[in-house]
């Protein structure tokens, strides 16, 4: 997950790296969603989902666009 403030005249230029980094997860096997805040336009998070540990993990560490921590890594809890 990444949290992300764009400023408008770099807002085309963001979406592009947003294209190349969509089709990256892909090809590693994960999922890769964009959301936008809908009262501060601008304000992008970014979610990187996959089936494994493993893969997530591989895909991050040779991910093009840096990643902060590559080992930063959630899992979803059960809450029942």
């Amino acid at each position: 997950m990444k949290r992300t403030i764009v400023p408008l005249p770099e807002r085309v230029r963001y979406m592009d790296r947003l294209q190349k980094r969509k089709a990256y997860y892909a090809n590693a096997g994960c999922h890769f969603w964009v959301f936008e805040e809908a009262a501060l336009n601008g304000a992008f998070i970014e979610f990187t989902e996959a089936p494994d540990r493993v893969t997530l993990q591989a895909a991050l560490q040779a991910a093009p666009d840096q990643v902060l921590d590559a080992n930063r890594i959630y899992q979803e809890i059960s809450l029942s």
